[in-house]
């Protein structure tokens, strides 16, 4: 599996194309299932390009990338940039009136289980957003849901190339007791090398401008569509 993360927590200032208004996250969105991936990650945000769960913006986004990339799981964050206080969190997915398929839940934040447990009271799959570098590992498997998510988001915070695998391959050995099915990915700079560890062990991973606004070959990717087409070449040449 290819996921797509459409924009993150970036500013727009970052890339020219970074997605923020639900008819540009549609058109993205679309475009990159197009090119390649089969499900999608996004950050539903305010005009001014910050991150929010507030019930009519989520609405608004899914609304229209479900009508762009139709049977297409569609998930969104739950950082506690969101809302720094977990209530604040829970107290906004209780009020959503259109749900995603899926949220990432990031368990080295305070409040991870609470939210959790709403997400799984509304039928919302999880993937538990584990950090390398945190203890986000150790709190996930002492976790009363840890049975009952969708999958592990894997990330991989080490920002270098020369590293970032390394890292990854330490990170999936941790991750080991967790008999859950596993998305491994990087950011910047360790983005594609641990992209590449995905594919040689098979596992479900994802690309896009959150992760990187960079190519392989180092050059400054058009757009989210773009990155998807390197990634199913390595995906393709890597697989087992």
């Amino acid at each position: 599996m290819l996921q797509v993360c459409l924009n993150g927590a970036r500013s727009p200032r970052e890339h020219f194309h970074l997605p923020v208004r639900p008819e540009e996250l549609a058109k993205a969105a679309a475009d990159s299932i197009a090119a390649g991936a089969n499900d999608i990650h996004l950050h539903p945000k305010a005009p001014d390009g910050t991150d929010s769960l507030d019930p009519h913006l989520v609405a608004a986004t899914l609304r229209a990338v479900r009508a762009a990339a139709p049977a297409v799981p569609v998930g969104v964050t739950t950082g506690a940039w969101t809302a720094p206080d977990p209530a604040d969190r829970i107290r906004a997915i209780r009020a959503w009136t259109v749900l995603p398929d899926h949220a990432s839940v990031n368990w080295h934040e305070p409040g991870a289980d609470d939210v959790a447990a709403v997400l799984l009271e509304r039928g919302v799959g999880i993937e538990a957003g584990i950090f390398s570098g945190t203890d986000g590992d150790r709190q996930f498997l002492r976790s009363p849901h840890r049975a009952r998510v969708l999958r592990v988001l894997a990330e991989v915070t080490d920002l270098t190339a020369r590293g970032a695998a390394t890292t990854a391959e330490a990170l999936l050995e941790r991750l080991r007791p967790a008999a859950t099915p596993i998305l491994l990915h990087g950011e910047a700079a360790g983005a594609w090398p641990v992209l590449t560890v995905a594919a040689r062990r098979g596992l479900a991973t994802r690309i896009g401008l959150e992760d990187t606004l960079l190519l392989p070959d180092g050059q400054v990717a058009a757009d989210n569509a773009e990155l998807v087409t390197a990634a199913t070449r390595i995906l393709s040449k890597e697989a087992p």
